[in-house]
């Protein structure tokens, strides 16, 4: 299964997003946008300070990705999402499978992005929700060189815990974007060939560094 050029793109900024707002200060992670600000303040501090990340090292970055992006995922409603209606179809260890092997293939798409983080910002928009709402979404924008880019994330509330569940790049929600792709192949070789694909392009990318040394 080959991944749009859409999506990968929608991947990149993504990362660029989580890696580039410009912030004083480290924020209370206990409000949404201010999560997004922490999250993303964290992370380009992390990638700044370490020239392997900067030159590559998908070990690294990956490892970066997994401590400071993934804890505030949250995962399994993400996946759910992208496999759309074939989740409930799907067995408890194929739901289990689906969800690990989606989560290396964004890590490792995200761990390419961070190597690209050049000199774009974020600016954060005002925050339009209410101190009730369970689900909020935050919306930023890229700046550089060109037209500024949309970037918005849904967010969800478990407790006192706020954590993202789908990214939104022009328009374009990632969830929605893989579940064309996911129902495709789960059409075409079912369950386990989705499984079977994801893991497939998963050793691919893993094999592509040690190959190139």
């Amino acid at each position: 299964m080959t991944l749009p050029t859409s999506l990968r793109r929608l991947l990149a900024l993504t990362t660029l997003g989580l890696g580039l707002v410009h912030a004083a200060h480290a924020a209370d992670a206990s409000a949404p946008d201010l999560l997004i600000r922490q999250l993303s303040l964290e992370t380009i501090e992390a990638v700044k300070a370490d020239k392997d990340i900067q030159a590559g090292n998908i070990a690294k970055i990956i490892a970066l990705v997994d401590t400071k992006v993934m804890p505030h995922v949250n995962f399994q409603r993400m996946t759910a999402s992208a496999v759309g209606r074939f989740w409930r179809q799907a067995t408890p260890e194929q739901q289990t499978r689906l969800q690990a092997e989606f989560k290396t293939l964004l890590m490792r798409t995200y761990a390419g992005a961070l190597t690209q983080v050049k000199d774009q910002t974020i600016g954060l928009k005002p925050l339009r929700a209410q101190p009730t709402d369970a689900e909020v979404v935050v919306r930023t924008e890229i700046r550089g060189k060109g037209d500024a880019i949309q970037l918005d994330y849904r967010l969800e509330k478990a407790g006192d815990v706020w954590r993202i569940y789908d990214v939104n790049v022009l328009g374009i929600w990632l969830a929605d974007q893989y579940r064309n792709s996911f129902a495709q192949e789960i059409g075409a070789n079912g369950i386990d060939g989705l499984i079977k694909s994801l893991a497939d392009k998963n050793a691919k990318a893993a094999a592509a560094p040690a190959a190139k040394g």
